[in-house]
């Protein structure tokens, strides 16, 4: 039975995907900040929401909407520069925070509840919704690694479940990294300048976005 990809080239692409899902970009900072402010749960909520917009880049690509990408980048460019003026806004509340106009997201927002989870959800998903990694991924990288003479669906099914799997492992261990900071948030000088530091990381996440739409 002839495998759905060809062993070489899915080994070449187990190459490129392991340096991109381990790479520090804005998804993988996101993750940082969200476990760092609001701890595990909420990187597991932020990380599916991530994924899920992944998947619907894939699932546009299988559509034909890579094509659309390509003959209308000024429209992507667009919704990368919105996505990075959000997660910049993010950053500045964080500095906001620290500078004591408003308690930090830490402190104001409780431990994990469901409201939190499900606000990490929706901004990992319009993060990486915005994410030109997300698109470089469907219309750059994924093409010169299917095979013409194989079942292109299943392909790409392979090939982006290996790429899914691969940032759900990276994004997760991200994410409770920052998270085992998060213990001494309770230490007023520590939170104010965590606040600080996750306002750069975030800042640092939407100049990533913007230089690369």
């Amino acid at each position: 039975m002839t495998p759905p990809v060809d062993p070489a080239r899915y080994a070449a692409w187990l190459g490129v995907m392991t340096v991109m899902v381990v790479t520090p970009g804005p998804a993988n900072l996101f993750a940082i900040a969200t476990g760092a402010r609001r701890g595990r749960r909420a990187v597991l909520a932020a990380v599916a929401g991530m994924n899920l917009a992944t998947l619907v880049w894939i699932a546009a690509s299988g559509l034909g909407l890579a094509a659309l990408a390509i003959s209308l980048p000024a429209a992507f460019r667009v919704l990368a520069l919105v996505g990075a003026v959000y997660v910049a806004w993010l950053g500045l509340r964080a500095l906001w925070a620290a500078a004591g106009v408003q308690p930090t997201v830490g402190a104001a927002d409780p431990a994990l509840g469901p409201g939190m989870n499900s606000t990490s959800f929706r901004q990992g998903f319009l993060i990486q919704l915005s994410n030109p990694k997300a698109l470089l991924f469907t219309t750059v990288i994924l093409p010169p690694f299917l095979d013409p003479a194989r079942p292109i669906p299943a392909q790409i099914v392979v090939l982006a479940g290996t790429t899914v799997l691969g940032d759900i492992v990276a994004m997760t261990a991200y994410g409770f990294g920052g998270a085992t900071l998060a213990q001494r948030m309770n230490e007023p000088c520590f939170r104010r300048g965590f606040s600080v530091f996750t306002g750069l990381l975030l800042l640092t996440a939407a100049l990533l976005i913007g230089l690369r739409a």
